[in-house]
């Protein structure tokens, strides 16, 4: 497994909100794990850089914590585990918004990915996405956004396409950290060998068309040269938000 994490505060913004980690972990002999969070703060007066790094740092701690019991992957309660992660990382930011008004409103998207015996499990809440990159470079998308557009893709009001230019594409329904509770959304996939997983926040998403991001993948194989393509090319398009990748190839 080998994995890169990106991040660039595009060429409009003044600072950058994203924020993104991974961990490859060694479990007993010749086994691994990768835990991979991207999140996608908001918040006004630079509260949405504090939420973001506060999700992300603090749910693979708590994964480090509780899923790994000397040597052991508790992979059976992933589910719960993931669930538990989430809301005790919400709780930790809504608490800080209600205890200083400095931070009311603050929240971030949060999309993470754990990598085990050839299977992702993928959890998000918001609009940042996880897509499965197949060997000839076709992206699948994993995860769903939780966004007005989405729901007006889904009802087959607009096209995927134009969801990246419509006038409500930033508006997302569901944060972590905004509410007392969070629903988070599980996925799994099983991955094979020369497969990649991309975690993206919607500086790209929003802004590149998803042929264009296949075609990176199509020509390129190492992951470095992925993601700086990508972050180029998303600058290039539009370069009006902050732009995150994490590519992990099996």
């Amino acid at each position: 497994m080998d994995f890169v994490c990106k991040s660039d505060i595009g060429v409009v913004r003044k600072n950058n909100e994203d924020y993104c980690k991974g961990e490859i972990i060694e479990i007993g002999e010749e086994k691994e794990v990768g835990i991979f969070a991207i999140a996608d703060g908001m918040g006004g007066h630079n509260k949405g850089e504090v939420a973001s790094q506060l999700a992300v740092e603090n749910i693979i701690e708590l994964f480090n914590e509780n899923l790994i019991n000397n040597g052991v992957m508790k992979i059976e309660y992933i589910d719960d585990i993931i669930k538990q992660a989430y809301n005790t990382v919400n709780s930790m930011i809504f608490e800080k918004a209600k205890e200083d008004p400095t931070y009311e409103g603050m929240g971030t998207t949060l999309t993470m990915a754990i990598i085990y015996e050839n299977k992702a499990y993928v959890a998000n809440v918001g609009d940042s996405r996880c897509y499965l990159c197949k060997e000839d470079g076709q992206l699948e998308k994993i995860t769903s956004d939780h966004s007005i557009v989405e729901e007006y893709v889904k009802a087959n009001i607009i096209t995927e396409e134009e969801a990246r230019i419509h006038p409500d594409r930033n508006k997302i329904t569901r944060a972590v950290g905004t509410e007392p509770v969070v629903v988070v959304d599980i996925f799994t996939r099983e991955l094979k060998r020369g497969e990649k997983l991309l975690l993206a926040t919607d500086g790209l998403t929003g802004a590149v068309d998803k042929k264009d991001i296949e075609t990176v993948f199509s020509a390129e194989n190492d992951v470095n040269v992925i993601a700086d393509k990508l972050v180029e090319l998303a600058n290039e398009t539009s370069g009006k938000d902050n732009v995150t990748v994490i590519i992990v190839m099996m």
